[in-house]
């Protein structure tokens, strides 16, 4: 699928602001459709917020995926996955990225802007964008995550 057909929702809290914006002209100089959720300065931002707004993009089918960004990812990752049908991965290195997407059809990326520069940044994120998720065993267990968020 050609890049500038995958809507990506983007946002981050006053942490993860400057890579956020780096990996907002990175995407789209990759041709990639940008919605730009905020924070729009490094002024003090709840991640949860802005967490919550980049969730829904992908609740309504407004965009395919989602990256947030903040000091460590991790805030913005467990805030994400508490809204329906967001499976948001923290992922530090391309690993970690390749093994969300292929094993879990991860639907965020968050990425911690005190743990990773931003050559890392975008090897992740093309990483994390470039590989499919396989299905097969590996769809029974998102299914049941989907189940979870039934309870």
């Amino acid at each position: 699928m050609p890049s500038e057909k995958i809507p990506i929702a983007l946002g981050a809290d006053h942490a993860g602001y400057r890579l956020k914006e780096r990996l907002r002209a990175y995407l789209k100089d990759k041709g990639y459709r940008v919605e730009d959720l905020g924070t729009y300065s490094e002024q003090s931002t709840d991640y949860p917020d802005v967490a919550a707004k980049v969730a829904e993009q992908i609740q309504t089918q407004k965009a395919k995926f989602g990256l947030l960004v903040c000091g460590t990812g991790i805030g913005m990752a467990i805030a994400a996955n508490k809204m329906n049908g967001i499976r948001a991965s923290a992922c530090n290195d391309t690993l970690a990225a390749l093994m969300s997407r292929s094993h879990n059809n991860a639907n965020v990326l968050t990425l911690g802007s005190r743990m990773v520069d931003e050559p890392t940044a975008r090897n992740i994120l093309d990483v994390w964008l470039s590989v499919p998720f396989t299905g097969g065993r590996h769809q029974r267990r998102v299914r049941k995550i989907q189940n979870l968020e039934k309870h």
